[in-house]
């Protein structure tokens, strides 16, 4: 059994009274994680830490948090068993996840610090004589980050990486999900050498987050809020933070298209939606939910799309010809059947797949889905892709913004300016002509729009959210005032 920890001043710590929870393995149902569950004061601690590190730490220069952050992404590969095992005793992913996850989480560390230099003002002209003006960026304090289990190291890294480039402290809540996973990462992250207290790390137990979450929102030294998970829960935290008057990155949930033209390569289609329907079982925000194909060449591409789901089952991650993993939970999984169950019901057809067992749901694939369906409307972060058919680019288009998300979106054509032509008027964040919904790479400004949230993590974007941008000025010669 794993276990978690506080990490609060730099140190391991128990949580006040000994309080712990426990974590069950999605496939084995043993307990996988017993984590300590953090009391307010704990969360209070945390957020005090972080604060007391801040002026230290805002101070070094960007070589110093450039090297902690390298030689963090270091350790993240050379713990990357570690981090593999945690996530499929957790989350029930499989191990090509895993590694994948500490991949990127490498290189989004490394990206971060290469962007601790770049948080570049202006000189500004000034309308007043001898009066010489500067806007500056300077970081804003206490970080507050909440990070998710689905890419669990990934995410984390994401949510913390970026602030402390830029001189910011840290207090992350990780995920009660997975809560080894997301501790390994502050170990990893104090191993490399930050300061005491710059990153600190709190679990709760599921009934106690939202007290501890609005605790560490209203605390007086945080100053940005990021969450990354589900639209529902990033509503609350964005009226938390609006009662406190916080500025958040919010990235929510995702209902992504794949637009497909009838003059697009129906073979790369194809494998842009095997690739983004089912990886990681569907549970990825830039999951691709619906198909949206021109009628013309639906039938080929729905024959080709169902020989190659037909090939991948969910199974045990630990089997090392495991594919396709475990769903989260085993109500996540029958939540999935429930709207492939619906969608039949309202005459949809099921073209394959879609076998339930405990956590395990086979890839499907819903054709003729219409707005009558739940799953039409709802992110099923499963291994469900929706083939709606459509006739012409405005169709298109309609079908594929008619959706209260926005985070990616693709788009198939021969023809690359009919396509960019499309992703324009496409509502989303994020869009891809020929490629697959999902993509991400640490330099990129990533995010969605309407109900998938706002705000930008990644590159330059990533500076706005995590600096104070400040007006500056130095008057030379004699100042003349009306009173």
């Amino acid at each position: 059994m794993l276990e978690a920890a506080l990490l609060i001043d730099s140190d391991l710590v128990p949580a006040t009274g000994g309080q712990t929870f426990e974590r069950i393995d999605p496939v084995s149902r043993a307990v996988s994680t017993r984590a300590s569950a953090a009391t307010v004061d704990d969360a209070n601690r945390a957020a005090n830490s972080a604060a007391r590190a801040f002026p230290a730490w805002s101070e070094t220069s960007p070589s110093e948090r450039r090297a902690v952050l390298n030689k963090a992404a270091d350790l993240v590969i050379e713990r990357s068993e570690d981090f593999v095992a945690a996530m499929i005793a957790e989350t029930g992913s499989t191990a090509a996840w895993g590694e994948f996850n500490c991949r990127l989480a490498a290189s989004i560390l490394r990206e971060a610090g290469a962007m601790a230099s770049q948080a570049t003002g202006e000189v500004v002209p000034a309308d007043k004589p001898g009066s010489f003006a500067m806007a500056i960026r300077q970081p804003c304090g206490v970080v507050f980050s909440m990070a998710p289990w689905n890419a669990p190291v990934i995410l984390s890294a994401r949510s913390v990486a970026m602030p402390l480039a830029l001189g910011n402290t840290v207090v992350m809540k990780g995920s009660e999900l997975c809560p080894r996973t997301h501790s390994l990462l502050g170990e990893v992250l104090n191993a490399a050498g930050l300061p005491k207290g710059c990153i600190n790390v709190i679990h709760s137990a599921p009934e106690m987050a939202p007290e501890i979450v609005e605790t560490l929102i209203a605390h007086k030294a945080v100053r940005r809020v990021n969450f990354t998970g589900s639209t529902r829960v990033g509503r609350m935290i964005a009226e938390k933070a609006a009662r406190y008057l916080k500025r958040c990155l919010l990235e929510l949930g995702g209902k992504a298209p794949l637009v497909v033209l009838d003059d697009a390569d129906v073979g790369a289609a194809v494998d842009a939606a095997v690739f983004g329907a089912f990886f990681n079982q569907g549970q990825i925000c830039m999951a691709t939910e619906r198909v949206v194909i021109d009628e013309s060449i639906a039938d080929e591409f729905v024959e080709r799309f169902r020989v190659r789901a037909e090939k991948i089952r969910a199974s045990d991650p630990r089997d090392p010809n495991c594919v396709l993993g475990a769903m989260i939970t085993e109500q996540a999984a029958q939540r999935v059947k429930g709207l492939i169950d619906d969608a039949e019901m309202k005459g949809a057809d099921l073209v394959t797949g879609a076998r339930q067992e405990g956590v395990f749901v086979d890839p499907a694939i819903l054709d003729n889905v219409s707005p009558a369906m739940r799953i039409y409307h709802e992110e099923s972060f499963g291994p469900v892709a929706s083939i709606i058919r459509v006739r012409g680019d405005d169709e298109a288009v309609s079908v594929a913004n008619d959706t209260e998300y926005g985070l990616a979106a693709a788009v198939f054509s021969r023809d690359v300016g009919r396509a960019l032509a499309i992703a324009r008027r496409l509502e989303s964040g994020i869009c891809h002509i020929n490629s697959a919904t999902i993509h991400d790479e640490p330099q990129m400004p990533f995010g969605g729009v309407k109900a998938s949230g706002y705000g930008r993590f990644g590159g330059k974007a990533g500076i706005d959210e995590f600096t104070e941008l400040r007006w500056i000025t130095i008057q030379e010669g004699e100042n003349r005032y009306p009173l």
